[in-house]
């Protein structure tokens, strides 16, 4: 993993914004009118979906914001370089920071580097194309190339002296690694505090780019230039959890794993939706169990990501390829109240560098998850099942983990409810239970 990276991080909430999508006109100036509202959910970083203009060759709809003609260019129908440069100063003075979505892979067919830089280009039989997937309104890079790495980060450093405080990287393992590490050291020598978060892939998408016989990093070697990397390596499994195809056992598992196979300060970025999967509000339309998940993605240990709309659970995905505006009519303030505790929670320092561990249950559909930072611990007990009954909050001696709760009531952190605690056996809640307590209880 990079060696720097902070795990502070884990302690931060990136929200995700589609400009095309995100108001009533798809511009800049619609997101900084909505700039107040998103740092109200505790949000520490806004990540923009690709802000670059798109191709017009073999476009797919009105065109895709990952079919970039210009990496060094504004989409012009999101405003103009200056009204960007207005949007990172308010966000910057609402003590937020901004990434911006940077494609690498690969580009539009009438990108500036067809005409000016061909030789930047992969090319099959003496055509452009691209190696392994159907993207038919892109075509894919060719790394092998040095003078195209000198290209791609000046772009980069373009953006970071505008004020940009990090990069989300598109498929990011099919770039080498070598050039992000490169790229890294690059800016941050300009802004050593810039943060590189890696669209990493499922494995199975791993594996079958590599059985074509063409590079695709893995997550642990992504996490040698990056700061954080996506957690497709249990999301699918939720979904597939969703769906009744996999136990919530099986999930857990894969996710306690991460505990030993990443480095020890990795960061993963947790998330329920975005732009590429179903919403939650979709997937779990039960009210009761919205909030469980919503609960646990917080209480996760890593980065959490908020897609626009989230809050206001809209079930539907915007499209890539038209203009879909996010349905915000079902704001409503119970559920942002929930939400911005949430995000107040978050930023304790516990979720940072406390020992996190999903622990086993003999109670099926139950999570139950704790830190420990000192003489301090958080717990978390969220009700996948909204089953009714009490479940037993002792864990085997030995553990690391194991600790004696005083018969005593405590405070759920979530929404001040008070929790009673009776020889370590408590009733299970519909709504998602946190606490903390002192391990001097022992």
């Amino acid at each position: 993993m990079a060696k720097n990276t902070s795990k502070e991080l884990r302690n931060k909430i990136i929200y995700s914004v589609y400009v095309r999508n995100h108001g009533k006109n798809g511009t800049f100036a619609d997101v900084k009118e909505d700039l107040p509202r998103i740092k109200s959910l505790g949000t520490d970083i806004i990540w923009f979906l690709p802000i670059h203009p798109i191709g017009d060759l073999n476009k797919k709809g009105i065109g895709c914001p990952y079919s970039i003609q210009d990496y060094t260019k504004v989409n012009p129908d999101y405003g103009t370089l200056e009204d960007f440069q207005d949007l990172i100063d308010a966000i910057h003075g609402l003590d937020m920071k901004v990434m911006i979505d940077v494609v690498y892979n690969h580009t539009s067919h009438d990108a500036v580097y067809v005409k000016e830089h061909p030789e930047y280009y992969y090319q099959w039989n003496g055509k452009f194309g691209n190696k392994v997937a159907d993207w038919s309104d892109i075509i894919d890079l060719n790394y092998e190339n040095k003078e195209l790495w000198k290209a791609q980060i000046d772009a980069l450093r373009m953006w970071t002296r505008m004020g940009v405080d990090g990069f989300r990287c598109d498929v990011a393992p099919m770039v080498p690694m070598d050039f992000w590490k490169e790229a890294r050291t690059a800016i941050q020598e300009i802004n050593p505090q810039t943060i590189f978060l890696a669209e990493t892939v499922h494995p199975h998408f791993i594996e079958y780019v590599r059985n074509k016989g063409y590079y695709m990093a893995s997550d642990s070697e992504t996490y040698e230039a990056f700061d954080i990397c996506y957690d497709y390596d249990t999301h699918g499994l939720l979904l597939d959890y969703f769906k009744g195809a996999a136990s919530l056992e099986y999930v857990l598992e894969k996710k306690r794993q991460q505990e030993y196979i990443y480095p020890e300060n990795y960061v993963k970025l947790r998330f329920l939706e975005n732009h590429d999967n179903p919403r939650i509000a979709s997937l779990v339309p039960n009210e009761a169990l919205l909030y469980q998940w919503t609960a646990f993605l917080y209480f996760e240990k890593g980065a959490t990501l908020l897609y626009a709309g989230q809050e206001a659970k809209d079930c539907h995905v915007p499209s890539l390829f038209a203009i879909d505006p996010v349905d915000w009519s079902g704001l409503e303030e119970s559920f942002v109240n929930f939400m911005q505790g949430l995000g107040r929670m978050k930023k304790d320092t516990i979720f940072a560098h406390g020992r996190y561990k999903i622990h086993k249950m003999p109670a099926d559909q139950v999570i139950y998850a704790s830190y420990v930072l000192g003489e301090e611990m958080v717990l978390g007990i969220f009700n996948m099942g909204l089953k009714t009954g009490e479940i037993d909050l002792t864990l085997p001696s030995g553990s690391g983990f194991d600790f004696t709760i005083l018969n005593s009531n405590y405070s759920n952190i979530i929404n001040g409810d008070e929790i009673t605690i009776v020889n370590n056996r408590m009733k299970l809640s519909q709504k998602p239970v946190i606490f903390k307590l002192t391990t001097n209880n022992k």
